[in-house]
């Protein structure tokens, strides 16, 4: 017999309050792909429907935990898998990412956690859930809690975060009042034993629900409303929360995208992926708007006021690198995205020319290379324009024989550090680049040494520093977790270390590949969408004879900028360098880095090496585990039936007494419990059975209760009524589990 036959509710009204519960859980799922990095969130929300469709149907929980592990397995290997499903390599594949999270949540390594283990957890919250809301809404009538919860939810959302929850809540407030309504009035009937005969006439509950949620909404929306009473909490909040930063007890999280400010770096940010704008190029590019050259321990600052120098007819003589440097003319087009309000150009290195449609005028500040827009006198974002560029390719021989003697301008602008510069950071460069005796050599090292010492790209809990504690001294020797901003910045403050000139480059990567060979058959183009999520900050080092050349020290990122080898001078490099085979190997493959894929946002790269040496003991210990769990798991959902069978044999022995029927007796109070049924408080054993028998039809609940209290109170039990008294349960209990 099922829940729904024992609660004698039509199962069309249970299914209008499960839907209620159903739709109200989504409003916890729509925010989750704005303020998180989760992608395909309609593949979870249609997972989400069928697993509430499977529990409100009650079928068999074998049959369904058949159908909802086998839809999340296929969502899985539609999102992840590129093996074909369930074979060999698919099960090995699936089995060393199982392996290698177990071993990362082991040893606490939450964000070594793969997308596609983290999917996995989402799934299986998502299982649960239909499970839960079905036992809260459904079973237990009890929704008042779950629809607090939603409501602080998205409230929290709406004020702390970017997800606008203005329509959200409206809709929780329309599905509460429905389902609270029909729930209470369903336990009132349950509670009073009255038949659902007349429930059938829609019109006398139906009618009166929606008509009060209609009314209700209404008023709400036309009653005039005061303006807010009390000052607005957020401020003081925000301004606490980085209070807290400061003292080093908390981070605020940002929304990430391109700003001016970078006095404070570190904390935490959301991704957003409003597209900014859409190039047309040949290459990728970093997309550069300034640079700044003053390290003040907790962050970026100029050295000097902006000094703007106004350029004629759109020609940009910026400087970047010498004009000995190999160059080829390149033009690209950009076009700015919906609101997008940036009012200098985003621009590639080598830029030469700017052609425009709104006759603006170029301010270019040759200290940070900051060229701002305007027109008529006023500062504005441009809608598109056209950029005449040199896109250069530096010789690497050349960056080896580079003199270390700088201009006494650039080494004492670029080599400035703080004083309070923790020692054990320049004690750390030494030893980076102790084996290297050339600028670019050393510069190499130091850009791939975060790759190679455990350093993790990551968004999310990136710690702000101490009070007086150093920015970089922390990255380098405590979190070692962070985001572009924290590399950057280490390479550079290393390098300084070293008398080394670099400086803080930003603006943006160089944005994803929409749409290729676009153009002229003889001329194509590519065209790159670059979003906030692509905001970005770099590393340049100042080469004498060279100029300045772009470093990429960001864990999952690759150097956008093209280097290659004159393999004319390749005798003279070996003479001049003395350079041991070795390290020639690995120069060859550096003519190929401008081939190389950005991977943005990806932290795979940063764990790929734990990955292979997860080993055939994390194999067994995965096994291990996974099976544990899914014994546990089945353990839990049938105790009760695992406990009748053994009360079912232990009733059947010959020498069973009062003891096993005691026993007995407890269990089915407890299986009646668990189904909704338990006794009211003030209820008597026989008050309780009549309830019991009078719900199933029987009166088997009253016959075991009365030799239950004539056992407790006079302890007598006949061998004769103890066979009578073990049928009586057994089909007492086949009729509550059925």
């Amino acid at each position: 017999m099922s829940l729904l036959t024992t609660r004698k509710v039509p199962f069309i009204y249970t299914s209008i309050l499960y839907c209620c519960g159903f739709f109200m859980f989504l409003e916890w799922l729509y925010p989750v792909e704005q303020i998180t990095d989760t992608r395909n969130l309609s593949i979870f929300i249609v997972y989400a429907a069928f697993c509430f469709v499977i529990s409100m149907f009650e079928m068999k929980w074998w049959l369904s935990f058949l159908m909802k592990g086998a839809a999340m397995l296929l969502i899985l290997n539609h999102l992840f898998m590129t093996y074909a499903f369930l074979s060999g390599q698919w099960f090995q594949s699936f089995y060393m990412e199982l392996a290698f999270n177990l071993q990362a949540l082991v040893n606490q390594s939450w964000y070594n956690l793969t997308p596609l283990f983290r999917s996995l957890l989402f799934l299986l919250l998502i299982w649960l859930m239909s499970y839960l809301l079905y036992y809260w809404f459904v079973y237990m009538k009890r929704i008042f809690l779950f629809v607090l919860l939603t409501i602080i939810y998205i409230s929290l959302l709406d004020t702390f975060t970017a997800y606008e929850a203005g329509d959200s809540i409206i809709r929780t407030f329309i599905i509460s009042f429905i389902a609270l309504g029909l729930a209470n009035l369903f336990k009132v009937m349950d509670q009073e034993s009255i038949r659902f005969a007349w429930i059938k006439k829609t019109s006398v509950w139906a009618l009166p629900i929606v008509a009060v949620v209609l009314f209700s909404t209404l008023i709400g929306y036309a009653a005039p409303k005061f303006d807010p009473q009390w000052p607005d909490p957020v401020p003081f909040i925000k301004s606490a929360a980085e209070g807290a930063g400061d003292s080093g007890e908390g981070s605020g999280i940002h929304k990430v995208g391109y700003g001016e400010d970078d006095s404070r770096l570190g904390g935490s940010f959301v991704q957003d992926y409003t597209p900014v704008f859409q190039a047309a190029a040949k290459e990728k590019h970093y997309w550069r708007i300034e640079t700044k050259d003053v390290y003040t321990g907790k962050g970026w600052e100029r050295s000097s006021e902006s000094n703007y120098q106004m350029q004629q007819n759109g020609a940009i003589p910026l400087e970047t690198f010498d004009k000995s440097v190999e160059t080829n003319r390149r033009e690209t087009i950009i076009e700015f995205q919906g609101n997008t309000d940036i009012d200098k150009l985003v621009y590639p290195y080598g830029v030469r020319q700017v052609d425009d449609n709104m006759n603006a005028d170029f301010l270019l500040d040759a200290n940070t290379g900051e060229i701002r827009t305007q027109v008529a006198g006023n500062d504005v974002s441009l809608e598109n324009y056209t950029i005449t560029y040199d896109y250069p390719s530096f010789a690497i021989d050349k960056l080896r024989k580079a003199s270390m003697d700088d201009p006494n301008s650039i080494s004492e602008q670029y080599t400035q550090l703080p004083e309070e510069l923790p020692a054990r950071v320049g004690e750390l460069a030494q030893e980076i680049t102790s084996s290297q005796t050339n600028r670019y050599d050393k510069a190499r090292a130091v850009e791939e040494y975060f790759g190679r010492n455990g350093f993790t790209y990551q968004t999310k809990d990136v710690p702000v520093p101490k009070g007086n504690q150093d920015y970089v001294d922390q990255f380098l020797f405590d979190s070692q977790v962070g985001y572009c901003d924290n590399y950057s910045t280490s390479m550079v403050v290393l390098l300084r270390t070293l008398d080394i000139p670099a400086r803080w480059a930003k603006g943006f990567a160089s944005g994803e590949k929409v749409a290729e060979d676009v153009g002229k058959a003889d001329d194509p183009y590519d065209v790159y969408e670059v979003t906030s999520a692509n905001a970005h900050s770099w590393v340049e080092v100042y080469f004498p004879g060279t100029g300045w050349v772009p470093f990429e020290p960001t864990q999952g990122f690759s150097n956008l900028t093209d280097f290659y080898v004159d393999v004319d001078n390749m005798e003279e490099q070996e003479e001049a360098v003395d350079t041991p085979p070795e390290q020639q190997d690995k120069e060859e493959p550096e003519q190929e880095m401008k081939q190389e894929k950005e991977k943005e946002e990806d932290t795979t790269a940063s764990t790929a090496s734990e990955k292979e040496g997860t080993g055939i003991n994390g194999w067994y210990v995965a096994g291990a585990v996974i099976f544990l769990v899914i014994l546990v798991a089945i353990v839990y959902f049938l105790r009760f039936r695992i406990k009748t069978f053994f009360l079912s044999r232990k009733i059947n022995q010959q020498h069973s007494g009062a003891k096993t029927y005691q026993e007995a007796y407890h269990h089915i109070l407890k299986v009646l419990k668990h189904n909704g049924l338990a006794m009211e408080p003030g209820q008597t054993l026989r008050e309780y059975a009549a309830r019991i028998d009078e719900r199933y039809g029987t009166n088997e609940m009253g016959q075991l209760t009365a030799y239950y209290e004539r056992m407790l109170y006079n302890n007598e039990m006949s061998q004769v009524e103890m066979k009578q008294l073990n049928e009586l349960w057994k089909n007492l209990i086949k009729r509550i589990m059925a």
